[in-house]
């Protein structure tokens, strides 16, 4: 990754970790053997401005496709990312997926499409990092 990527990379496992302390503490949908953890985020073929990877979390494994600079509101619909709620085809790869907007004070906007949820299945953090990895090279 190049630098500009980390950094959004740390950003969003950051906020993510916050909200696994702060909104889902004590949920019967977390998975105590995961931590969050963002693999292969970097920047999409023909799109050098728009990052997408695998974000794990102890409740949820999804796609997950954020703008290199941080955007908020009007500025990320401006720049064409979905607003929070709505949902919207998106192209990676050759696939086409359904991602819903969203946002984050500490993050910007952000896209996001469903792999697992809850997270149950997944044995421990290296299973869960696999179904990741396999998840992006398809």
């Amino acid at each position: 990754m190049n630098e500009p990527a980390d950094r959004r990379a740390e950003a969003l496992v950051r906020c993510f970790e916050a909200i696994a302390r702060e909104r889902m503490a004590g949920l019967p949908v977390m998975h105590p053997g995961l931590r969050v953890e963002v693999v292969g985020l970097a920047p999409e073929a023909g799109e050098p401005a728009v990052l997408s990877g695998v974000l794990l979390t102890p409740w949820f494994m999804n796609l997950v496709r954020l703008p290199l600079r941080r955007l908020d509101g009007l500025a990320g619909l401006a720049d064409g990312w979905l607003p929070v709620g709505q949902r919207g085809s998106r192209r990676l790869g050759q696939w086409s997926l359904d991602f819903l907007g969203g946002q984050e004070a500490e993050l910007g906007v952000f896209e996001s499409a469903s792999l697992f949820s809850p997270m149950a299945e997944f044995a421990d953090q290296a299973a869960a990092q696999a179904a990741a990895a396999a998840a992006l090279n398809h």
